[in-house]
């Protein structure tokens, strides 16, 4: 289980995030949502402890999350890649093998087995020898989603992973994470998108600097939540339930 308590975050000298309390059991897939600049990647990169934290925890499986970190997959934001760096996809997703082989270690036959394993479900097996920055912004962020799968890892964090990608990405990405979350793995997903991909949701955690409100999609998809959240009025159109509007 992962769970936060009471967590509040300083970025850059200003509180950025205050009296964050949530927990996630196995098994589920969770979205952040918030506006920009409401602290979903400083949420994410704070449990990874990449920035400090003012206060409160992180634990998993009851210790620090920074004391469990080879179960943590991470995939950042296409944004904070260079993508220009002249590194193949097969060596991207070979990257996540480094811990358990060590720096000094070459790959023998199982990694590379995971690795190309990793790249054939996302449909990336024959792009494996291609440099990255020659890939499509989809192509790229199933290498990343393959280079998460080759870590094994039981949490997985995702940073706006449907930002700038196509729709047959959007679906394989959608897939992946239907079979992690049944294999018992914990997801946190940062999105902005209002799209097919909520719905697939087991919950919501809706932030702007802290938490406005945690539960179903249309438990949390209200127009008053999101009014708090936004600072702007959302009507709906009559829906039988809350937040079905948002998932057209």
């Amino acid at each position: 289980m992962l769970e936060i308590q009471q967590l509040a975050v300083n970025y850059r000298g200003v509180r950025a995030l205050e009296q964050i309390d949530f927990r996630i059991e196995p098994g589920e897939l969770v979205g952040l949502i918030g506006p920009n600049g409401a602290g979903k990647s400083t949420l994410l990169k704070a449990m990874l402890g990449l920035i400090p934290t003012a206060r409160g925890t992180i634990k998993y499986c009851t210790c620090p999350l920074c004391q469990n970190l080879e179960r943590v997959a991470y995939v950042p934001q296409r944004s904070q890649v260079d993508w220009d760096y002249p590194i193949t996809a097969q060596n991207v997703v070979m990257m996540a093998r480094t811990r358990q082989l060590g720096w000094l270690r070459r790959p023998g036959a199982a990694a590379k087995a995971i690795v190309n394993g990793a790249l054939d479900r996302v449909g990336m097996l024959d792009f494996k020898d291609r440099r990255i920055g020659e890939l499509s912004g989809g192509q790229q962020q199933r290498v990343f989603l393959a280079r998460a799968l080759a870590q094994q890892a039981d949490l997985f964090l995702f940073d706006e992973p449907f930002t700038g990608i196509d729709k047959k990405t959007e679906a394989v990405m959608l897939e992946v994470f239907a079979e992690l979350r049944t294999a018992g793995k914990i997801l946190l997903v940062s999105t902005h998108e209002w799209g097919k991909s909520l719905s697939q949701l087991d919950r919501i955690l809706l932030l702007n600097q802290s938490l406005i409100a945690d539960g179903s999609p249309a438990q949390v998809m209200t127009p008053a939540n999101l009014q708090q959240a936004y600072g702007v009025s959302f009507h709906q159109r009559g829906s039988r339930d809350p937040g079905a509007d948002l998932f057209c």
